[in-house]
């Protein structure tokens, strides 16, 4: 029997799908990590990024067996089931909460008072990735989709265009739009704080 690291993901998908477990946990871990940072980034939430990425394997379960294999890679199809398991959390929410840089979360309390120089540099990432989440979450979709897999999951054009089902051209197009809609949405968040950039440890809350 081929050996499942030398197995493509469609081979993997037909084997678990049959039944073998070993198959469905080595697509799973093929696969996992461009799930979750596709649903972390378009949702800004890890707990949400995790409850989508378990819910796109039971899905894929359930669903599989429609795959075809000439319609595109397998990862395209379970980019599919992520994409509108999003859309309905976001239906469902409607408001989106930009979470605090994951920095700030790995800090031990007892630092706190041991070196203030370094808390408030993390306070500044804690800002700006802030900012940012916020920037990227207030584009129109289809303009945030090109973000997320071109510059935060690093896909590549064509990559891209196929979990997209849209020309590489296209992507390029919404891309470049996205930079200056971007480009224009943190000017007016920054002009609209403090120059964070220009704050010491006097200017921090803490």
């Amino acid at each position: 029997m081929q050996n499942l690291e030398d197995c493509s993901d469609a081979v993997l998908l037909k084997r678990a799908l049959a039944g073998e477990e070993p198959a469905f946990l080595a697509l799973y871990e093929r696969l996992k990590a461009g799930i979750f940072r596709y649903a972390f980034y378009m949702t800004g939430s890890r707990t949400v990024a995790e409850e989508v990425m378990q819910e796109v394997f039971l899905m894929l379960l359930k669903e599989g067996a429609s795959y075809r294999e000439k319609r595109g890679e397998v990862g395209a199809f379970v980019f599919g089931i992520a994409r509108n398991l999003i859309r309905r959390i976001e239906r469902r929410e409607r408001v989106y909460e930009p979470l605090p840089g994951d920095d700030m979360q790995d800090i031990p309390a007892s630092n706190f008072s041991e070196d203030r120089e370094a808390l408030a540099n993390q306070v500044v990432r804690s800002q700006v990735t802030a900012r940012v989440q916020t920037a990227i979450a207030s584009l129109p979709d289809h303009y945030r989709q090109a973000v997320v897999l071109c510059d935060l999951c690093e896909l590549s054009y064509e990559e891209a265009a196929g979990r997209l089902g849209c020309a590489v051209g296209t992507v390029r197009s919404r891309l470049n739009r996205a930079h200056h809609l971007l480009a224009q949405k943190l000017e007016t968040l920054r002009s609209g704080q403090p120059d964070i950039g220009t704050t010491g440890t006097e200017g921090c809350l803490i």
